[in-house]
């Protein structure tokens, strides 16, 4: 009797160990190709001339409303915003201190900081006659991370300028922070939170920070 439950417990850990590698293999394969058809350079650069193209549409026919430019954002870019990794980084040590409730604001919060944000960036290019976009081939990557440089030229301007995509693979790339003249916009936003909490707390900065989305929403 002994015998026969140790062939079985054999044959049992031994389908188990060929079924566990056979889902690693099918991981593997699986990065490999996403690796070949979907790489974070070409990621970054979709994202960012998907939504200029879309707002010089907008431009072209007269239709570059803040409310519009507004929903554009919404449909273009907060799709590829990982903004439970941003939020994360931004509350930084004090992640981890927040219930559901705080953690689910703070990620409302900026995302609508940041929409608000790039309103006002797009909505500042009177002209979007030609637009070019390409990706610095100096890639940094490790793991499901990548840090990808996009130089930008707008209406032919002999002074292009670069914006930096830091992005996670979640189930497709997707942007957790964006690097702009050397500042980093979730690390704004960590040094700010970081700063208040700790002359006043979590719940005054959720109250300051309820206030000012208040304000946008007029």
């Amino acid at each position: 009797m002994i015998k026969i439950l140790f062939i079985i417990f054999t044959i049992f850990t031994s389908n188990l160990t060929l079924a566990m590698d056979s889902v690693e293999h099918q991981k593997s394969a699986a990065k490999v190709i996403a690796d070949i058809i979907d790489p974070p350079g070409s990621a970054a650069l979709n994202i960012m001339v998907s939504a200029l193209s879309s707002l010089k549409e907008l431009k072209k026919q007269n239709k570059a409303s803040k409310e519009n430019v507004e929903a554009l954002i919404r449909m273009k870019l907060l799709p590829n915003l990982a903004m439970g990794v941003a939020t994360k980084i931004a509350l930084d040590e004090h992640w981890e201190g927040l219930n559901v409730q705080q953690k689910q604001f703070f990620q409302y919060y900026i995302s609508e900081s940041l929409i608000q944000d790039y309103v006002g960036i797009l909505s500042s290019y009177e002209n979007l006659n030609s637009v070019q976009i390409s990706v610095d081939p100096n890639i940094r990557r490790k793991d499901d991370k990548a840090i990808v440089k996009l130089n930008i030229t707008i209406n032919n301007d002999q002074k292009p300028f670069s914006i930096t995509l830091k992005m996670i693979r979640l189930n497709t790339w997707n942007v957790y922070d964006v690097v702009f003249s050397g500042v980093s916009i979730v690390k704004n936003y960590q040094a700010q939170f970081n700063s208040y909490i700790k002359r006043k707390g979590v719940e005054a900065l959720i109250e300051r920070s309820e206030k000012k989305l208040k304000k946008t929403e007029k």
